[in-house]
């Protein structure tokens, strides 16, 4: 247990956390349309910090209405500071090493083939069955164009090219788990800093340290990290990594996405897509391609300023809640989402999909039920709570912690055991939609 916070199972006890939480002034700087609504779901995509419109607002207003093209003076580099900002706030990342750009599919792509390409003559790449889909598909196109052999990690029972059988507790790849496929023809390792379905956090530092020792480079995605959990890529020595920003991030659906690149590796690495904003004298736009020094080299083209503005908006409030106090509140909700589940949904037939202790897990819990698909339409349906469901059979339930109460977290896993026990799920039927 982090905390003695008392008997989870009487309300007077997430009360009592509300009243002690140093973040709880940040839930109203969210818009909150229905205050009845438990939305567990900030792991997927987070609510809609206030700043943000007032911030898009004056951008198009103030920015874009007026300045038309001349604010391309001032907006050529927003990609650089925004990722300072993102970089300092939620990564541990000194200045110089993050871009707020594109997509995470599209700057996964990019660092994982400049990683490949920066280790030439080795034919060997692994990944994990429980990656996020994007990166096993795009490392699975990757290794087929450049003749490569994949590893995927069997770490859930589903497989993927290449499989070879792993005993992993939660899908938690370890560096015991890892070393005997790591020898002189690996080239990339890539793996999830939290895992998107069972919520698993393995050893960063330990794994790059490992990776690094027979010469590869590891690409870590953090999506389901950053915003979450005290990150510090600096002081562990990350190489490389990419994630979102509309999770935890809170930065709207489809905001830019992130890529780091630490000091050291940005003359070792290029990216594939040598787009026109990487070039050393851009608006010379000469014949040939110079790349630029430092990170501006991994950026491609113009970078969306509306997007950005959502970022700026939603980091700003991050960085003055600070990381630290955010990712403790993280492991007390989960801790407190933990302790409901033993007492009223692992009688009602659930198993536990995450690790228990919160130096192996993030921020959100993920529970397993053979009907759990069902179970998570009939939450939005009759209780008005929000998770998300997994394929086969998880809900995934997030303490996301600027927004998020402790009896928000408490009145959704009351609604969710008792629509379960009343088995209200069975009048459920599949819409169709391929969104869950």
């Amino acid at each position: 247990m982090l905390a003695n916070f008392g008997d989870p199972t009487h309300r007077t006890t997430a009360e009592n956390l509300d009243s002690k939480d140093p973040l709880a002034k940040y839930k109203s700087q969210f818009h909150i349309s229905d205050p009845n609504l438990c939305y567990l779901d900030g792991n997927s995509l987070g609510r809609m910090p206030l700043a943000a419109i007032s911030s898009i607002n004056s951008f198009l207003t103030e920015e874009w209405g007026t300045e038309l093209v001349d604010g391309w003076a001032h907006w050529i580099d927003e990609a650089q500071a925004a990722g300072n900002l993102l970089g300092r706030a939620t990564l541990g990342a000194a200045e110089g090493q993050t871009l707020v750009q594109d997509t995470t599919s599209v700057n996964f792509y990019q660092l994982c083939t400049a990683a490949i390409k920066a280790r030439p003559g080795r034919k060997t790449v692994i990944i994990d069955a429980s990656n996020f889909p994007t990166d096993r598909y795009i490392l699975a196109g990757i290794a087929e164009d450049l003749g490569l052999k994949l590893i995927t990690l069997n770490n859930d029972g589903l497989g993927g090219p290449g499989q070879v059988e792993v005993d992993a507790d939660c899908e938690r790849i370890t560096p015991e788990i890892l070393a005997p496929f790591l020898n002189d023809d690996i080239a990339l390792v890539t793996l999830q800093v939290i895992h998107y379905r069972s919520g698993s956090r393995p050893d960063v530092k330990a794994i790059t340290d490992l990776v690094r020792s027979h010469g590869g480079l590891v690409v870590w995605d953090a999506s389901h990290a950053g915003g979450a959990i005290d990150l510090q890529f600096d002081e562990w020595g990350v190489d490389l990594a990419v994630g979102c920003t509309y999770k935890y991030g809170n930065s709207g659906p489809g905001s830019p996405a992130w890529l780091y690149v630490r000091k050291e590796m940005q003359s070792q690495v290029l990216g594939p897509i040598q787009g026109w904003f990487a070039n050393d004298k851009q608006f010379e736009m000469g014949p040939f391609f110079e790349p630029a020094e430092g990170i501006r080299r991994f950026q491609i083209a113009s970078p969306s300023i509306i997007g950005i503005r959502g970022v700026q908006a939603s980091y700003s409030m991050i960085e003055e809640a600070g990381m630290k106090a955010i990712s403790e509140k993280a492991a007390l909700g989960t801790e407190l989402i933990l302790a409901l589940f033993d007492a009223w949904l692992a009688p009602l037939g659930f198993t536990l999909m995450t690790p228990r202790d919160y130096n192996q897990r993030g921020g959100h819990i993920s529970v397993g039920h053979p009907e759990a698909k069902r179970i998570a339409a009939a939450m939005r349906k009759f209780a008005n709570v929000i998770p998300d469901y997994r394929v086969p059979d998880s809900i995934r339930l997030a303490m996301a912690p600027l927004p998020t109460s402790y009896v928000e977290i408490w009145d959704g896993m009351s609604r969710m055991r008792d629509l379960v026990a009343e088995k209200r799920y069975l009048e459920i039927e599949d819409n169709g939609s391929r969104v869950t």
